[in-house]
């Protein structure tokens, strides 16, 4: 367990080396007590350890220095925004093409090694095909293994990149953001009212006062008309820009539109049309400030 917890403060890069690595070895260590098995099962000769395992790290030596390649294409495709089933075969194809220019190669240097005369009749009956059944299908495996995690890899990545940049973007916009707060206000000019599948905007320099209606409100315009909208008196009183002042807990009143105010026992405003508007208890101060 604590291997483990080791491995997983390496870094991602070094993580696949070491599980390429870790493949490649095993497989080594595998093929050579494989091939020893085989010959003094079958009498085949002498089974030395030392020159198995030598003809094992050339064949597979091969193979990963044929793996850069895979490398490249894999880093390649990771950069592709979609995929698609082409692609997959594309990949099949590449990893196929690869497995057999090893084979070539190997038993080209075996038939050099062995000291007989070239001729590609001797090299594809003899060591073309031995290499295929022997090699194929674990290089195969192998490279298919490796494609896998490369690609993974490459993912998390391009991954990495885009979430730096968005936290460099984010950085950027904060600090444009707090450079231009003293020059904003989250007041708006308009209210965007919902009627139907309809909007309706309305510019607040038309609102005569708004009054609280459930859980809506219902927003009363210079005109005569009036809408009802899905909000709260406390959020449009945030929202509001100009001279809306809050006089009741269920009335905003546009102070522009004021005639007249009451002081008598039941405090109110009078706007140009007439309309009473009940100022609170609560609210008589603020009133009181905003008209002095």
């Amino acid at each position: 367990m604590r291997f483990f917890r080791k491995f997983e403060y390496i870094s991602p890069s070094k993580q696949s080396i070491a599980i390429i690595v870790f493949i490649v070895v095993l497989a080594i260590t595998f093929e050579t007590f494989q091939q020893i098995f085989y010959i003094e099962r079958f009498n085949l000769g002498e089974a030395s350890f030392t020159v198995i395992l030598k003809r094992q790290v050339l064949s597979w030596g091969i193979w990963v220095i044929a793996s850069f390649f895979l490398v490249q294409y894999a880093k390649r495709n990771a950069q592709k925004e979609k995929y698609t089933f082409n692609a997959l075969i594309q990949y099949m194809i590449f990893i196929l093409f690869l497995v057999c220019l090893c084979i070539l190669i190997i038993a080209n240097i075996r038939l050099f090694f062995n000291g007989e005369i070239f001729s590609f009749s001797l090299l594809f009956k003899e060591y073309v095909t031995f290499y295929m059944f022997q090699k194929m299908p674990i290089f195969t495996l192998g490279y298919f293994t490796i494609a896998i995690i490369l690609h993974l890899y490459f993912i998390n990545e391009k991954l990495q990149v885009k979430v730096h940049q968005l936290i460099e973007l984010k950085n950027t916009n904060e600090t444009l953001y707090q450079q231009l707060r003293p020059k904003l206000s989250d007041k708006t000019d308009i209210l965007n009212i919902k009627i139907g599948n309809k909007r309706k905007i309305i510019p607040v320099a038309d609102i005569n006062w708004i009054e609280a209606d459930d859980y809506c409100v219902k927003v009363h315009l210079v005109n005569g008309d009036n809408y009802t909208m899905r909000s709260t008196l406390k959020a449009l009183e945030e929202k509001l820009k100009g001279n809306f002042l809050r006089v009741h807990r269920k009335a905003i009143v546009n102070m522009n539109m004021t005639k007249e105010f009451n002081l008598s026992n039941s405090p109110s405003l009078t706007l140009n049309n007439e309309t009473e508007i009940p100022v609170s208890k609560s609210n008589l101060k603020s009133v009181k400030d905003f008209l002095s």
